[in-house]
């Protein structure tokens, strides 16, 4: 199973003549690219350029990033989300300097080795960095692969669909060939409604197809079966989720001078108390806190003062 030459060709032709002018698509240094895909990481790439902007002239290089404080990443990723992102390019910068001189590694597995990347980040770089024929799959590009060759995103397996995105790269263009996949995914082969009319792959389209008589198909048209997807269940409001309570936590350290400890108790917003040392305890075990255990720390373990980490 193959993606289509012409279907390739057709992809790429219309990604040249629609692609976004995302800021990021005008470096092919391998840091800036690889603290770009770190912020495309559950966030809409036109958000994550804007922010990608201002990150990489606050931390130019990755010597920069590496010899900043936790602290400093952490304000500067204010307003993204996923914080634990931050954490993991700061210390993704550490071995990097430590460990590679200070250059961003250009093989899919030392790529993969860094902290916080995976498989799609380590072929993401590699191709637009590097210019390496390897394809980086994601949801969007599953998504677009998967219809095209197999009629929906949940047909292949990962090996299958990963043997398909290898193939599908053209040598001399990998890393347009990257940004055209997920421009289609994101703009016109979206998870639902999507474009089938304006897409430039409709002809090779087995998801399309299915439909006949012009009918575009839903997202996700499969058997419940085939799909494995449960039903459905009411969207939890986001002020009530930990995420929320996470960032509200952050974002009040945020706003602290490096150093300066704070003692934070609940409730916050719709969380108590025990909801609130729920939250601090798992900042501190994954280091995007630190809790303090001087000798004049509090006594009242309930309340514990705490900062963004320094180091």
């Amino acid at each position: 199973m193959h993606l289509p030459t012409d279907a390739r060709a057709a992809i790429l032709a219309w990604y040249l003549e629609r692609g976004r002018p995302l800021a990021f698509r005008r470096t092919t240094d391998p840091y800036a690219i690889l603290v770009s895909e770190a912020m495309a990481q559950q966030t809409q790439a036109a958000r994550a350029a804007a922010y990608w902007e201002r990150f990489i002239e606050r931390f130019p290089t990755v010597q920069a990033l590496a010899g900043s404080t936790p602290a400093d990443v952490l304000r500067s990723w204010a307003g993204l989300g996923y914080d634990r992102r931050a954490l993991a390019l700061w210390r993704a910068a550490r071995v990097i300097v430590d460990e590679h001189g200070g250059t961003v590694p250009d093989s899919v597995a030392a790529l993969q080795a860094l902290p916080g990347v995976g498989p799609y980040t380590a072929r993401a770089v590699a191709a637009l960095a590097y210019g390496l024929p390897v394809g980086a799959v994601d949801v969007n590009v599953r998504r677009v692969l998967g219809r095209i060759v197999a009629g929906s995103e949940v047909a292949l397996s990962a090996a299958e669909l990963q043997a398909v995105a290898d193939g599908a790269v053209p040598p001399d263009a990998p890393g347009t060939w990257t940004h055209a996949l997920m421009d289609l995914g994101a703009t016109v082969c979206r998870p639902r409604r999507p474009a089938c009319p304006s897409c430039p792959a409709l002809a090779w389209c087995r998801f399309a197809t299915a439909a006949g008589d012009g009918v575009v198909p839903r997202a996700g048209s499969v058997p419940r079966a085939a799909s494995g997807r449960a039903d459905r269940v009411p969207a939890v409001p986001f002020a009530s989720t930990t995420r929320w309570l996470r960032g509200r936590i952050l974002d009040r350290l945020r706003a602290l001078p490096d150093g300066r400890w704070a003692a934070i108790s609940g409730p916050i917003g719709d969380h108590d108390g025990p909801a609130v040392r729920a939250a601090l305890r798992a900042l501190a075990r994954e280091g995007m806190i630190e809790v303090d255990t001087s000798p004049d720390a509090p006594i009242d373990a309930d309340v514990p003062r705490v900062r963004l980490p320094l180091g």
